[in-house]
C-alpha cells in the first residue's frame, strides 16, 4: 500500500468477518424485494480487499457469485457504483480503458484521466494485465484507436519512464524551449511540448512551470489552452495538473462532472470509487478551496436516489 493509502474516506473495518459479511448480502438479496440500504451501507464501509474476501466466502457458503446476484438485483446508476466498488482496482482500470477503446467511438477522456493520474508502477500494472485479460498490447490498441500528437502522447505515458530528480542545469532550458515552442512563434511546436510534458520527473516539472511564469508571464497552462486543442490539449492539462496537485486535479474533474445541465455520472463513479481509498480526504479539502461548495453538498444536489446514498457515503463527509 502506498502512504497516500491513509488519505482515503474508505478504511479497511476493524472487525471484519467475510462469512457475517456474506449472510447479510445473502439476507438483504433474499426472497422478494431487494434491500438497497443494506448492501450499501456494508459494501461503503469495508475496503476493496475485504471485498473480495466478502465475494469469495459468498461463494464457499452459496456456491453462487456475489457479483451476479447483484447485478441480477440491481439497477442502473445503483447498480453501477456497487459493481464497481466490487471490481478490483487494477481491474477496473483496465476494464475502463477497455471500453473507451472498443466502445462505440473512442472515450478520450477515460484515456486521459488513468493514463495522466496513475503512477508508474500502477501503468505498468495495467499494461501487464491489459495483455493477459486481452491478449494484446493497450498500446497497439491506442496506436489504432487514436491518432496525431494526441496518441503520442498516450504512447509516451504508456512507457512510464520519466526522469528521476531535477536536472538542474536544463530547468531554465526547458522553459525556454516550453516558450518558443509555443508563444513566442507563429504555429506551436506540438513535439516539444509532448516531449518535454512526457518526460520530465514531476519535481523537476514544478521547477520548469515556475520558471515559465517568470520566464513569460503565464501560467503554463494558460499557454496549453491558447496553443492547443482538442484531446490533445485535454492531456497535456492533465498531465500539468496531475504534476502539480493530483486530488486538485479530480476535484475540478468531479465539479465538471456534474456542473451545468446533466451529470456525466460515468466520471462521477469512477473518480469517487477509484480514489476512495486513496486520496478522497485531499480532494474534498481541494474542492471546497476551488469552488464555492463542498463536495458533498453538490453530490446531494446533482444524484438521486441509492446512486446518491453511497456517492455520499464514498465522499465520507460534508466540508460546509
Amino acid at each position: 500500500m502506498t502512504t497516500m493509502a491513509t488519505r482515503g474516506s474508505v478504511k479497511p473495518f476493524a472487525n471484519f468477518n467475510a462469512n457475517g459479511d456474506a449472510e447479510v448480502l445473502f439476507k438483504a438479496m433474499k426472497g422478494l424485494g431487494t434491500d438497497e440500504d443494506a448492501i450499501l451501507q456494508l459494501l461503503t464501509a469495508r475496503s476493496n480487499s475485504q471485498r473480495q474476501q466478502i465475494k469469495a466466502a459468498y461463494k464457499t457458503l452459496h456456491g453462487k457469485d456475489l457479483v451476479d446476484d447483484l447485478k441480477s438485483e440491481l439497477g442502473g446508476k445503483f447498480e453501477t457504483v456497487i459493481i464497481s466498488l466490487m471490481t478490483p482496482p487494477l481491474c477496473y482500470d483496465v476494464t475502463e480503458l477497455r471500453n473507451a477503446i472498443k466502445g462505440a467511438g473512442t472515450n478520450e477522456k477515460v484515456l486521459t484521466e488513468i493514463l495522466a493520474s496513475r503512477t508508474a508502477a500502477q501503468v505498468k500494472e495495467i499494461i501487464d494485465m491489459y495483455k493477459k485479460e486481452y491478449d494484446c498490447s493497450l498500446e497497439d490498441d491506442i496506436t489504432g484507436d487514436c491518432s496525431g500528437y494526441f496518441q503520442r502522447m498516450l504512447v509516451i505515458l504508456l512507457q512510464a519512464s520519466r526522469q528521476h530528480g531535477v536536472d538542474e542545469g536544463s530547468v531554465k532550458t526547458d522553459a525556454e524551449a516550453l516558450f518558443a515552442a509555443g508563444e513566442q512563434k507563429f504555429g506551436t511546436d506540438e513535439d516539444r511540448f509532448i516531449s518535454i510534458l512526457g518526460n520530465r520527473s514531476t519535481v523537476h516539472l514544478k521547477r520548469v512551470f515556475d520558471e515559465y511564469k517568470k520566464l513569460s508571464g503565464y501560467e503554463i497552462e494558460e499557454s496549453i489552452q491558447r496553443e492547443t486543442s482538442g484531446s490533445l490539449q485535454e492531456v497535456l492539462l492533465a498531465v500539468v495538473k496531475c504534476t502539480r496537485r493530483v486530488p486538485a486535479y479530480f476535484a475540478e474533474s468531479l465539479y465538471y462532472a456534474m456542473k451545468g445541465a446533466g451529470t456525466d455520472d460515468q466520471t462521477l463513479v469512477r473518480i469517487m470509487v477509484t480514489r476512495s481509498e486513496v486520496d478522497m480526504l485531499d480532494i474534498r479539502a481541494e474542492f471546497r478551496k476551488m469552488f464555492a461548495t463542498s463536495l458533498y453538498s453538490m453530490i446531494k444536489s446533482e444524484t438521486s436516489g441509492d446512486c446518491r446514498k453511497t456517492l455520499l457515503l464514498l465522499c465520507g463527509g460534508d466540508d460546509a
